[in-house]
């Protein structure tokens, strides 16, 4: 068996009104699978598993929503896959790019940016 990252991308569905943005999360989830193929459907069996509206009481800004997904990103293998995930393991990355310093400062200060997201 080996290990894997899967990148499942989730978004808000509102259930009212104009769909005038889309709030999106970029869940990490790992899994245990023996190829790439058994990875990415399980993968995406446990990030359906996200969707829903919490009994109808999930909202976002005030509006009544539904987290829907809207599939699978990426999956990359795991460092050492053949081993356990533990302390240290590199379970998965994000590739981007910021236009200069003075926004890659910015960006490790935790304040907004604009990047060339891969």
């Amino acid at each position: 068996m080996n290990w894997y990252a899967a990148h499942a991308m989730m978004y808000v569905k509102f259930k009212d009104g104009l769909q005038d943005k889309y709030p999106v999360w970029e869940n990490i989830i790992l899994i245990e699978a023996n190829d790439s193929a058994e990875a990415f459907a399980k993968a995406e069996t446990r990030a359906k598993e996200n969707e829903g509206d919490c009994d109808a009481t999930f909202t976002w800004e005030g509006r009544p929503a539904t987290w829907c997904l809207a599939g699978i990103r990426k999956l990359l293998t795991c460092q050492n896959y053949h081993e356990r995930p533990g302390n240290g393991t590199e379970i998965t990355y994000l590739e981007m790019e910021i236009s200069n310093h003075e926004n890659f400062l910015k960006l490790l200060n935790g304040e907004s940016v604009a990047i060339l997201y891969d």
